[in-house]
């Protein structure tokens, strides 16, 4: 494998982020449900335990589609989840499980970085100080099985309450790792605990962060204006990782999508998560969201849940990077249709107007 970046110092995520963009891939949930090996809806990563190469293989396709972190599979893998499962036994085995194969991973192609993974625990209370210190130490433990499993950096990731990020961001920054660290919001514009999102973002920075920002729950059109908003207000790095759906102004979450047109809707009343496939994003609209993103100055790039490694790929070239993937990249030149080649008959390429 080549390494994209080879003049930028690779162990400094800061330094990589000055010299340019670096492209994180996220969205394993999803594309690992889809293809058969995690369930909807509860969503642990039992895979590292159960279909450890099944893991591996969706690391190698988003690094060879140009992603220069390789980020541990632990979202959801915390102790409340595997509680509400029944499988807290599994906790510790599945995070070491999940950081050795990234690790190796990462290893594969020299500059890549691996990130542990903390995220939202869905049982913060801004009125509950002991449901605080529980989730406070759930971090803990993963953080610091990420620290012995050789990670470069901390992820904290969707947190739709501020609170919950500064805790996260506060016991990623005590390993003295660099921590990326992007929120969330839903539906209402402001965090759950009623803080701004831009103000959150400026607390994050104010408080160590190394890159701030959002990801998930938000696509491209909702998600693209906060953006700006961050930009403009903080200092470090900001990171833009968006849902491939098709959110609007009125249905600014893929949790409140509506499909008017499906013959057979979701048995729980919801498009979210099971029925989304109509109201995805094509590869050109997130391409444009990453150019647009790094036009803003922002280097920290992905696309987060229903994220496929094409679409990896098309934010990496969307912002200047040639990927091993690249070499599999849209060539209508050929296409039998479309194509160009003078091999192509003419009475062929004419039916294209029939088709």
């Amino acid at each position: 494998m080549t390494d994209s970046t080879p003049e930028v110092p690779t162990g400094d995520l800061t330094a990589r982020l000055d010299a340019g963009p670096v492209i994180c891939a996220e969205g394993f949930l999803f594309e690992l449900e889809r293809r058969g090996y995690l369930s909807a809806g509860e969503f642990v990563p039992e895979v590292s335990l159960e279909y450890p190469d099944a893991l591996r293989t969706l690391h190698v396709d988003f690094q060879r589609a140009g992603s220069d972190v390789v980020e541990a599979f632990t979202y959801n893998g915390h102790r409340e989840k595997m509680r509400v499962i029944g499988k807290e036994d599994l906790l510790e085995p599945l995070n070491r499980a999940a950081l050795q194969i990234a690790r190796e991973v990462a290893d594969q192609r020299p500059g890549d970085l691996m990130a542990g993974n903390i995220s939202n625990t869905n049982i913060w209370d801004p009125e509950d100080t002991a449901r605080q210190d529980a989730v406070r130490s759930m971090f803990e433990e993963m953080v610091g099985w990420a620290v012995e499993g050789g990670a470069d950096m901390i992820i904290g990731e969707t947190f739709y309450y501020a609170g919950e990020a500064l805790a996260a961001l506060e016991v990623a920054k005590a390993t003295g790792l660099p921590v990326v660290l992007t929120i969330a919001p839903m539906a209402m514009d402001e965090m759950a605990d009623g803080i701004g999102i831009v103000e959150t973002c400026q607390r994050l920075e104010q408080a160590g962060a190394d890159v701030v920002g959002m990801n998930c729950f938000r696509g491209p059109e909702t998600m693209l204006p906060w953006l700006k908003q961050i930009r403009a207000a903080v200092s470090c790095h900001v990171g833009g990782l968006p849902i491939p759906y098709r959110t609007t102004a009125e249905e600014p979450t893929f949790f409140n999508l509506t499909d008017d047109r499906a013959r057979v809707p979701s048995p729980h009343g919801r498009t979210f998560p099971t029925a989304l496939d109509p109201l995805y994003a094509n590869r050109y609209e997130i391409g444009a969201f990453a150019k647009e993103a790094h036009d803003l100055g922002i280097n920290y790039l992905g696309v987060c849940c229903g994220a496929s490694p094409m679409l990896v790929r098309e934010t990496a070239e969307a912002v200047g990077k040639s990927t091993e993937a690249s070499r599999f990249s849209e060539n209508m030149h050929n296409h039998f249709m479309y194509g160009d080649n003078e091999r192509l008959p003419e009475h062929i390429i004419a039916l294209g107007d029939q088709a």
